[in-house]
């Protein structure tokens, strides 16, 4: 992880480093940042041999909480943008259990009063191209290489359990921004893919208004879902977004 993590962050600096600031090379950074609110999560660990359960359902529930990300990356002659981000998040869940859970090697037993967390952190690596581009339109799309450091634990009754994923996910990039009004367009930024053993999408719809050329404010809802069904792993979960973003160019 910290390979995949340390060679991302070298890119990304490379990419942004000073060498004759022109209208060819424009580098960007993008924060947004508001409330996670937790969907369905269901879990077993084994995903052959375990025990199906919620993380936030019925006597178990996950509390929402803040969530921040950050993207940092380059538009090279106005249609290929290079990008990094980094996508933590972690959500903690509390209840009694309904019955025996048998999770990550050990068994939990009915009526234990448990404490889990759940953590999602991801590093990415995007390239999109820029194939439309019209006066209210713009559409890109691309490829994103995902690295998920990924963890889920539970501890009570005296036991504590974890199931710790770390690996790399390639999916499909893309963005569609529709300016409807002046400085005020509609944006669908995003990345998917579906098929084997899992799926995930992680999707963008904001109201981004141009500031001046080089800021820009959106205020959003954000979709995070997926999971994967694997001898090992069998995790589908969904999270709710709202926040507000700030885009700025750096030079």
């Amino acid at each position: 992880m910290r390979l995949h993590l340390a060679g991302t962050l070298a890119l990304g600096l490379w990419l942004l480093a000073p060498g004759g600031a022109s209208a060819e090379v424009r580098p960007f950074a993008d924060v947004e940042s508001g409330w996670a609110i937790p969907g369905y999560n269901d879990v077993r660990i084994p995903g052959d041999t375990g025990t199906l359960f919620s993380l936030n359902s019925g006597p178990i529930t996950t509390a929402s909480a803040p969530y921040f990300r950050l993207r940092l990356g380059v538009t090279l002659a106005e249609r290929h943008t290079v990008f990094v981000a980094a996508a933590p998040l972690r959500l903690q869940a509390r209840g009694t259990l309904p019955g025996d859970v048998d999770f990550a090697g050990s068994t939990f037993p009915a009526g234990s009063f448990v404490t889990g967390q759940y953590r999602f952190d991801t590093w990415r690596l995007t390239y999109r191209y820029t194939w439309w581009r019209s006066e209210d339109l713009e559409a890109t799309v691309g490829a994103t290489a995902l690295v998920r450091d990924a963890g889920i634990s539970l501890q009570g009754g005296g036991q504590f359990a974890e199931k710790l994923n770390v690996g790399l996910v390639p999916l499909l990039s893309f963005s569609v921004r529709w300016r409807f009004a002046g400085p005020w367009s509609l944006l669908l930024d995003g990345d998917a893919l579906a098929g084997g053993p899992g799926r995930a999408e992680d999707v963008l719809l904001a109201l981004r208004c141009q500031l001046r050329p080089d800021l820009a404010v959106r205020l959003g809802y954000r979709l995070l879902e997926g999971g994967a069904d694997t001898s090992s792993v069998y995790n589908f979960a969904l999270f709710h977004f709202v926040g507000a973003g700030l885009e700025v160019g750096l030079w």
